[in-house]
């Protein structure tokens, strides 16, 4: 089979999660023997900002964890009838301008025998649904939702059994525990601080517990203003700028446990939905602590392959359980790695995804769309 996806990069995961998830489940893919090719707008944000901030140095870890990946660079409209020519599938990112998205649908429509997905791992469609709706999806047969509640939300919207869950997941061909294991010291934490959505959550579960813990706090990521570094700062804790996704298995390997800190969206517009952080460090065994967030569609085991904290005491004392307790660590780091290779690998998913596309194969087996 060919498979196209439109992303908005797959070279830069600079404030650009879904480059984590994407390269895993294509590289899944094409371990199965299929052919895919990604596509990403030329001068895009993420690149421009990964470059302007560290070169092409940046790039680096990227390619050497992901050899058999690469991607081509569209300038316009012109190159999309190229790009998926001789398609079994396409499938469009939601970080994409709404003129691809429709000059996708426009090909569809008009005789193209592809099957056209469009792919949505964001809460815009709750924080910012006129974002949403500019996309013209009336040429696609089906939608990929990362979570339950998200799909939900298009459901309602007319797509019906057209909507499929297609959850993220961790690409455990490089998100593995080390070995052999080695010390581990302190406390990470890996997020961007985006547009202030979880500040207040950020201090209440990740830097006030991990001060009162005693336990030295590293945390990585981008778009973090002045003050944000200065309430780090503050609290003790470490600023360790952008770091490649592709390398934070070594980074997970050097520290005694980690944090889920989730945007507030997705604690209560979007319940459900993890980040994909929480199947990345599942999957490198690492002990993970989360702040609250309901797991309404039984993704994990709550207290068996994580702890959760309801509010900053119950953070602070697990962090203090965790240093002391080797047994709960080994514990936890064990039933985490169970629940991932059971479940939640990109090997997992590249299998759901063509589950999906030989149903929409066959066009009688599902209703047409009443939007």
């Amino acid at each position: 089979m060919r498979i196209v996806y439109f992303t908005h990069s797959l070279a830069s995961c600079w404030n650009h999660g879904n480059a984590h998830f994407l390269r895993g489940v294509l590289r899944a893919l094409i371990a199965r023997g299929h052919a895919v090719a990604a596509w990403e707008p030329e001068g895009g944000w993420s690149l421009a900002n990964l470059l302007r901030d560290h070169g092409e140095t940046g790039l680096r870890a990227w390619r050497e964890a992901y050899p058999e990946l690469s991607s081509h660079a569209y300038a316009g409209e012109d190159a999309i009838g190229a790009a998926i020519e001789g398609a079994d599938a396409v499938i469009v990112h939601e970080w994409n301008e709404p003129w691809l998205v429709s000059a996708l649908g426009r090909a569809r429509r008009q005789g193209g025998r592809f099957i056209l997905l469009f792919h949505d791992t964001h809460h815009r469609a709750v924080s910012d649904p006129d974002s949403i709706r500019v996309f013209d999806l009336s040429g696609y047969d089906g939608v990929l939702a990362f979570g339950g509640s998200l799909a939900e939300v298009y459901r309602r919207q007319g797509w019906g059994q057209r909507v499929f869950v297609w959850h993220e997941a961790a690409d455990t061909r490089l998100f593995r525990p080390p070995a052999p294991d080695s010390r581990r010291e302190g406390l990470v934490w890996i997020g961007n601080w985006g547009d202030g959505e979880r500040s207040a959550e950020l201090e209440a579960f990740l830097l006030r517990p991990a001060r009162a813990a005693a336990l030295p706090l590293d945390v990585h990521g981008v778009r973090y203003p002045e003050p944000a570094l200065a309430t780090l700062r503050a609290h003790g804790a470490r600023y360790r700028g952008w770091l490649p996704n592709a390398r934070v298995p070594e980074v997970f390997a050097r520290h005694l446990a980690t944090v889920h800190v989730p945007r507030r969206f997705y604690a209560q517009a979007l319940p459900g939905i993890p980040t994909i952080r929480v199947f990345e460090a599942l999957a490198c065994g690492i002990p993970l602590v989360c702040a609250p967030w309901e797991d309404t569609e039984g993704l994990f085991r709550p207290g068996e392959d994580f702890l959760v904290a309801r509010n900053q005491a119950e953070m602070t004392h697990h962090l203090r359980e965790l240093q002391a307790n080797g047994a709960l660590r080994r514990a936890l780091v064990a039933h985490g790695l169970a629940t991932i290779a059971a479940r939640h690998s990109c090997d997992h998913r590249a299998e759901e995804l063509l589950a999906i596309l030989a149903l929409l194969g066959k066009a009688e087996a599902l209703p047409e769309i009443s939007a």
